[in-house]
């Protein structure tokens, strides 16, 4: 299924909220992630996430579309890219 992530979460819990969104979708906009995961993937992610999030503060969203829905996805704008590491 298609899913998108986006959270909004403490400075302290960013970075592993990052780290988890990014080994299972595609980093598109700051705090969005977007990407296809299997019903196993996704409760594993959503088991990562509940565990390092405060949930009487931090907010994550998860919009799933179950296979075979239409999805578009439009860009207004500029474009963003994900930072790289630069050596």
């Amino acid at each position: 299924m298609f899913v998108i992530v986006v959270y909004d979460t403490a400075v302290e819990r960013n970075g592993t909220v990052l780290k988890i969104c990014r080994q299972y979708l595609h980093h598109v906009q700051r705090s969005v992630f977007e990407g296809n995961l299997s019903p196993a993937q996704l409760l594993r992610f959503r088991r990562r996430i509940e565990d390092v999030i405060d949930r009487s503060y931090d907010h994550v969203l998860i919009y799933t579309l179950p296979p075979g829905a239409d999805a578009v996805r439009e860009s207004l704008g500029a474009g963003w890219a994900a930072p790289t590491d630069i050596i």
